[in-house]
């Protein structure tokens, strides 16, 4: 999905995770606006990506528990830029808030999403 709406990371700090996403026929509604569900699939693809980078992947994985969004400000062209930057990191789970900046750099949407982390067998 990340290659198919065109995602790409363009910076990675010591404390956060950037990527931007076209807004064009792939991510937007029937109304011309950027989806809803396009922001989530930014977000949740910041936030499991920054995860992962936190952990040791030989010995764990992390998954998505549970996601939200509030969608503050429609966007109708042009890209949005998505950045993660964690809230906690626990042993079994992590939290991580998205924030997603219109071209105005102007918040559009805030989002959370609860990883946990899963020892492998």
């Amino acid at each position: 999905m990340v290659s198919y709406l065109g995602i790409e990371f363009t910076k990675i700090g010591s404390d956060y995770i950037e990527a931007t996403m076209p807004v064009d026929h792939r991510t937007k509604q029937p109304m011309g606006l950027l989806h809803g569900g396009a922001n989530v699939v930014l977000a949740e693809t910041l936030g499991s990506i920054a995860a992962s980078l936190t952990i040791d992947l030989k010995k764990f994985s992390c998954v998505g528990l549970e996601i939200n969004a509030n969608h503050l400000k429609s966007v109708r062209d042009g890209k949005v830029r998505g950045v993660a930057k964690a809230i906690h990191l626990g042993r079994t789970t992590q939290v991580w808030e998205i924030k997603i900046f219109n071209e105005g750099d102007q918040l559009c949407c805030i989002s959370r999403i609860t990883m946990a982390i899963l020892e492998k067998k």
